[in-house]
């Protein structure tokens, strides 16, 4: 046995796979699982991939009748007319106050959240209340919005009943600039404060429990336990949805704010998604296509640069970095 196990040890190896072979055994093999990815693959050259190379008609004078072949090239002319734009401070303050509204009020919601509800030691009563908040997020845009129409009509919305049951008048909150961004903001936390709860509970399902066993024998209240023990547990968590949250700075919930928003209210509610969309899609004369590209590629570049610099302060004062 020692003979013919030195004399296999000395043959030497086989001649090396090159890739193209080692990839069509992998296909092969797998070929089941690989079959199954392919929906999405298809999915996502055609939107997300394919769609990229479009966006050349931002550095042209694009005609729909031209096509990106036959339109005119005019460099970063579109780019000069943003800054140009008079009303494009206001889209960005709109758009970026919403953002800040969105980090400062609907980010640490979620963590809230899940920080009272693992405190909850009844394992039926905490599940119920899981699925109850993550239930909304699975509702449209359109019927939450339907909803909250009729919470707050001026005639019969039980908000402005109960206002006026008060000796208050009746408010017509969606015809009100000033009352646009809390009514945005209580559909986002309604929306969406369940599903990013989820990510926080699954990280505090990690945590050991001899931790708290162990802060138990000290003497520690379970407010000690929250702030020491589960909060900095699922640091590493916050910290990237944090990141993600800085990176869709510019990016707001367009759907929502479609079927909030009407000329009564452009004072608040007139975004850089909506100016897009209107010069887009709904120009009385013909749509300026390549104005809207470049808009829309300038605030991605921006964002791209807040997720970079976020990344970076990330990763100097934490442990945790995305890439």
């Amino acid at each position: 046995m020692t003979g013919r196990m030195k004399k296999q040890a000395s043959q030497p190896p086989g001649p090396k796979k090159s890739l193209a072979e080692r990839i069509k055994k992998d296909i092969k093999k797998n070929y089941l699982l690989y079959l199954m990815l392919l929906p999405g693959i298809i999915i996502l050259i055609c939107f997300k991939a394919a769609p990229v190379g479009a966006m050349v008609i931002a550095f042209q004078d694009f005609s729909a009748f031209k096509g990106i072949l036959g339109s005119e090239w005019v460099g970063l002319e579109q780019f000069k007319k943003i800054f140009q734009d008079p009303y494009m401070l206001k889209l960005v303050s709109n758009t970026v106050i919403l953002a800040v509204l969105s980090i400062v009020v609907v980010f640490p919601f979620p963590i809230i959240f899940s920080l009272f509800l693992n405190e909850v030691k009844i394992k039926k009563i905490r599940h119920a209340v899981q699925s109850l908040s993550f239930l909304p997020y699975f509702i449209s845009s359109a019927i939450m919005v339907s909803i909250l129409y009729t919470l707050v009509s001026p005639s019969y919305g039980l908000v402005n009943k109960i206002i006026e049951f008060f000796g208050g008048e009746s408010i017509f909150f969606m015809a009100e600039p000033g009352w646009f961004r809390p009514l945005y903001i209580i559909l986002q936390i309604w929306q969406t404060f369940g599903y990013s709860a989820v990510i926080y509970i699954a990280a505090m399902m990690a945590i050991d429990t001899e931790q708290y066993e162990a802060a138990d024998m000290d003497g520690a209240n379970r407010w000690q336990k929250m702030w020491y023990i589960t909060l900095p547990s699922i640091s590493s968590s916050v910290i990237v949805m944090l990141i993600i949250s800085i990176g869709n700075i510019f990016s707001v919930d367009l759907d929502r704010i479609l079927l909030m928003y009407n000329p009564s209210v452009y004072e608040t509610a007139d975004v850089i998604q909506t100016y897009v969309y209107r010069i887009a899609f709904q120009s009385t004369g013909f749509p300026d296509y390549s104005y809207g590209t470049a808009v829309n590629m300038l605030k991605s570049v921006i964002a791209f640069i807040l997720v970079i610099i976020a990344n970076k302060l990330a990763a100097k004062y934490s442990e945790t970095r995305l890439f």
